[in-house]
C-alpha cells in the first residue's frame, strides 16, 4: 500500500501563485510514477502533471506548460507542484497519484494505483 497525502491548496486571485504538497508513504514506492490530477466541479478529473522519482521525468498538459513546475524531494518522499500565474480555470481539486506503471504519457486517471484526499485550489478573477 501506498498512502499520499495532499496539501498546500487555498484561495488566490488571478496571477497569484500557491505551492501543492503530496507526502508518500508505505510500501517502497521508488519505482512509482507520480502524478497531479485535477477535477473543476461538473468536469471529469484531468492530468496536470507527471515525475519519475528516480530520473525525474516529467511532462505536463498544455495549459500548464510554463507556469506549472512538477518536482520530488526523495529524502522527503515528497512531490510537490508549483504553480505560478494562476487562472480562474485552475480551480478545481487537486490529487496527488501514484501508479506502479505509469510513465510520462500516462494521463488517463485509471493508470494510476493510489490517490491522496484532494486539495481544494480556488482562483478568482
Amino acid at each position: 500500500q501506498v498512502q499520499l497525502e495532499e496539501s498546500g491548496g487555498g484561495s488566490v486571485q488571478t496571477g497569484g501563485s500557491l505551492r501543492l504538497s503530496c507526502a508518500a508513504s508505505g510500501r517502497t514506492f521508488s519505482t512509482y510514477g507520480m502524478a497531479w490530477f485535477r477535477q473543476a466541479p461538473g468536469k471529469e478529473r484531468e492530468f496536470v502533471a507527471f515525475i519519475t522519482w528516480s530520473a525525474g521525468i516529467t511532462s505536463y498538459r498544455d495549459s500548464v506548460k510554463g507556469r506549472f513546475t512538477i518536482s520530488r524531494d526523495n529524502a522527503k518522499n515528497t512531490v510537490y507542484l508549483l504553480m505560478n500565474s494562476l487562472k480562474p480555470d485552475d480551480t478545481g481539486v487537486y490529487y496527488c497519484a501514484a501508479g506502479l506503471r505509469a510513465s510520462w504519457d500516462s494521463r488517463n486517471q485509471y493508470e494510476y494505483n493510489y490517490w491522496g484526499q484532494g486539495t481544494q485550489v480556488t482562483v478568482s478573477s
